[in-house]
C-alpha cells in the first residue's frame, strides 16, 4: 500500500481516468499528499496518454498510409507518442509489403518493434483474408467487432493492448518491458542493462520509462583521469589487467573489455553468445543492400540481388531503377527519326511524323516540301514584294518605302530625315526632291548637290549691271568706277556725281567748275567790254549802270528821275537773267530810256 487508505490500485485508476476524460495530464487533481500516491497517479495519466496516442499513430498509419500532415511541427510529448508509432507502423506495412520477416530489428527499440510486428502481422492476416474463398458476410450479417475486442476499455493490459481476434495481447510502452504475467509492465533500468547513452564522465541515473545522465566529478570504472582532468579509457587488454582465458581474445572496449573466442568467423558470419558462428541475414538489415528494382537473396554467409525485370514491349524500355517500363521518346533522339522539313510528335510507345509549318507533304516522293505563299497567294501577303524562304516568306518593300510593324504593309519613308541634300529637301511619296536657295542650282551629276549660278555669265548678264558684275556665292554684285560715279539705289546703275554741287572740286577762284559725265572741268572765262562775270559762273551780263550814268551825265534828269531808275533796275535784271537773249532785252530798254531822256531832257 501507498498509504493508509489509497493502494497503488486506486492512485493509478485516477490517473487513467483523468487522462482518458481529459487528453492531457497537465493540472492532474492529486487524491493523495503521498509522494509515492503522487507518483503512481501521474505515471499512469502518461502511460494511459501513451496508449491513446499511439493507437492513434497507429490507425492514422492504417488509414492514410502517412504520418507528417498530422505531425506537422507539433514537438509536444503527445506528437512524439503519436509519431513513433505511425513510423513503427508504416514500416511494418512496408516489411509485409516487400515480402520480408515481420521479426524486428532490435536495434529500432522494443516499443517500436511490436508496432512494427503487429502493423506487419496484420498485414499479412489482411493478404489471407483477401485471398480466401469464404464470400465475404453481408452487412446486415456481420456483428460489430468492437463487441468482441478483448482490448475494449483498456483491457486487462497495464498499458498498451492489441486484440487478436481469438485473444489480446499486452505491450509496454517505450523503457517498460512486459512481466512474466503477461499483463503488468515494469521499468526497464537503462544504467543497468546498458542501454543508455550517457558518456564518459557521466553517471546513468534510472527514471521511471527511461534514465537521465548526470555528469561525475571523477571518472569511473575503466577510465583515468589525465592532465587535463579529461576521462581517458583504460585499455585493459594493454596494460593486461583483463581476466580473459588463454583460448579467449582480449578485445578492448569503452571503460571496459571484451574476451572473444579465438575462433575467427569469415565474412558474413557473426559469433553468437557461446562463441559460434552463424550466417548474418543481410536481407532483414534496414539499410537495404540491393538497388531498387532487385530483391535480396540470402545465402550463407553472403547474399545475392536478382533484378526483376519485366518484359517491356517496343517503344518502352526499363527505367533506371529497373522497376517498370516507360515509355522511349524517339524525338529526343539525336538520330532524328523524321526526315527534313517534318516534326517529330512523341506518342506513347510510338511517334508520327507530321510536316512543319510551311511545307506540304507531295504524295509522290513522299516528303515535305516547300510551299510558296508568294506563288501560292499573289498579292494578299504583301503590299509590295513577297519574297519565298524555306518554310516561310517574308515581305519586303521598294525603294523609298519602308516596313511596317506587321510585316506587310509599307510606309513612306521619309528620306529627309537622313538629310541627303546640301540644301533643302521637300520628301514626296516614295521618294525625295532636292531644292536650292535663290543664287544656286541642282546639279546635273548627282542631283544632291545645289552649284552657285554666275549670273554675270548669262546671256543677260550683260544687262544687269550699267558699269561691271561680279559673281558672289549665290548672287552678284554691281560696281562703279573708282572716280565719278556713285551706285544707284537699285544697286545697279552707276549715277554721275555732280563735284561742283558737291564741292568736291579743285578749281582756284579765278576758274569756273564745270560738271560732264565721270568728272568736272575747271574754266578761265574772259567777259567782253561792258560786260562782267557773274561769280563762279560762267556767265556774262552787261554794265547797264554805266551806260546810264554816261547819260546822266548827259542829260540833265529833273523829272521822270523814278521813271529812268526803273528801267535801269529792269535792264540790269533782264541782263542777269536772261543772259542769252540780254542784248536784245537791253536795246530795248535803252531805247526807252533815250525816249525818257528826250522827253524829260
Amino acid at each position: 500500500l501507498l498509504s493508509a487508505d489509497l493502494s497503488m490500485e486506486e492512485c493509478c485508476d485516477k490517473g487513467i481516468e483523468w487522462a482518458n476524460k481529459n487528453r492531457i495530464c497537465t493540472s492532474l487533481p492529486l487524491i493523495s499528499e503521498s509522494r509515492e500516491c503522487s507518483m503512481t497517479q501521474v505515471q499512469c495519466c502518461r502511460s494511459q496518454l501513451e496508449k491513446q496516442y499511439c493507437s492513434d499513430g497507429i490507425e492514422f498509419a492504417n488509414v492514410r498510409e502517412e504520418c507528417d500532415s498530422h505531425i506537422g511541427e507539433n514537438s509536444t510529448c503527445e506528437a512524439e507518442y503519436f509519431k513513433i508509432c505511425c513510423y513503427c507502423c508504416l514500416l511494418g506495412k512496408a516489411a509485409q509489403i516487400q515480402g520480408q520477416s515481420c521479426e524486428p530489428n532490435p536495434k529500432i527499440g522494443y516499443q517500436c518493434g511490436i508496432v512494427f510486428r503487429a502493423c506487419c502481422l496484420k498485414g499479412q492476416e489482411g493478404i489471407d483474408v483477401s485471398i480466401s474463398d469464404d464470400a465475404p458476410k453481408k452487412e446486415q450479417d456481420q456483428e460489430d467487432p468492437y463487441l468482441h475486442d478483448g482490448c475494449r476499455g483498456g483491457g486487462p493490459c497495464s498499458q498498451q493492448c492489441r486484440d487478436t481476434g481469438s485473444s489480446y495481447v499486452c505491450s509496454c510502452f517505450v523503457g517498460y518491458q512486459l512481466q512474466p504475467d503477461g499483463v503488468n509492465c515494469e521499468d526497464i533500468n537503462e544504467c543497468i542493462t546498458g542501454t543508455h547513452s550517457c558518456g564518459i564522465g557521466q553517471t546513468c541515473v534510472n527514471t521511471l520509462g527511461s534514465f537521465r545522465c548526470q555528469r561525475d566529478t571523477s571518472c569511473g570504472t575503466g577510465y583515468e583521469l589525465t592532465d587535463d582532468s579529461r576521462c581517458k579509457d583504460i585499455d585493459e587488454c594493454e596494460t593486461g589487467t583483463h581476466n580473459c582465458p588463454p583460448d579467449f581474445i582480449c578485445q578492448n572496449t569503452p571503460g571496459s573489455f571484451r574476451c572473444r573466442p579465438k575462433l575467427q568467423c569469415m565474412n558474413g558470419f557473426i559469433q553468437d553468445a557461446l562463441g559460434n558462428c552463424i550466417d548474418i541475414n543481410e536481407c532483414l538489415s534496414t539499410n537495404m543492400p540491393c538497388p531498387a528494382g532487385q530483391i535480396c537473396i540470402n545465402t550463407d554467409g553472403s547474399y545475392t540481388c536478382q533484378r526483376i525485370s519485366p518484359s517491356c514491349g517496343r517503344g518502352y524500355h526499363l527505367n533506371e531503377d529497373g522497376t517498370r517500363c516507360v515509355d522511349v521518346d524517339e524525338c529526343s533522339s539525336s538520330n532524328q527519326p523524321c526526315g527534313e522539313g517534318h516534326v517529330c510528335i512523341n506518342a506513347p510507345g510510338n511517334y508520327r511524323c507530321e510536316c512543319k509549318s510551311g511545307y506540304s507533304f507531295d504524295v509522290i516522293s513522299r516528303t515535305c516540301i516547300d510551299i510558296n505563299e508568294c506563288r501560292r497567294y499573289p498579292g494578299r501577303l504583301c503590299a509590295h514584294k513577297c519574297e519565298n524562304t524555306p518554310g516561310s516568306y517574308y515581305c519586303t518593300c521598294t525603294m523609298g518605302f519602308k516596313l511596317s510593324t506587321d510585316g506587310r504593309s509599307c510606309e513612306d519613308l521619309n528620306e529627309c530625315e537622313s538629310s541627303p541634300c546640301s540644301q533643302e529637301c521637300a520628301n514626296v511619296y516614295g521618294s525625295y526632291q532636292c531644292y536650292c536657295r535663290r543664287g544656286f542650282q541642282l546639279s546635273d551629276i548627282d542631283g544632291i548637290s545645289c552649284e552657285d549660278i554666275d549670273e554675270c555669265a548669262l546671256p543677260t548678264g550683260g544687262h544687269i549691271c550699267s558699269f561691271r558684275c561680279i559673281n558672289i556665292p549665290g548672287s552678284f554684285q554691281c560696281t562703279c568706277p573708282s572716280t565719278g560715279y556713285r551706285l544707284a539705289p537699285n544697286a545697279r546703275n552707276c549715277q554721275d556725281i555732280d563735284e561742283c554741287v558737291a564741292e568736291s572740286h579743285n578749281c582756284s577762284f579765278n576758274e569756273t567748275c564745270f560738271n560732264i559725265q565721270g568728272g568736272f572741268r575747271c574754266l578761265s572765262l574772259e567777259c567782253p567790254e561792258n560786260y562782267r562775270k557773274s561769280g563762279d559762273t560762267v556767265v556774262c551780263y552787261l554794265l547797264l549802270k554805266l551806260v546810264f550814268l554816261n547819260l546822266a551825265k548827259r542829260k540833265c534828269m529833273h523829272s521822270g528821275i523814278e521813271n529812268m531808275r526803273q528801267l535801269w533796275e529792269e535792264g540790269q535784271l533782264a541782263a542777269h537773267l536772261y543772259p542769252s537773249n540780254g542784248a536784245s532785252k537791253v536795246e530795248k530798254l535803252l531805247q526807252n530810256f533815250s525816249h525818257v531822256a528826250r522827253v524829260y531832257g
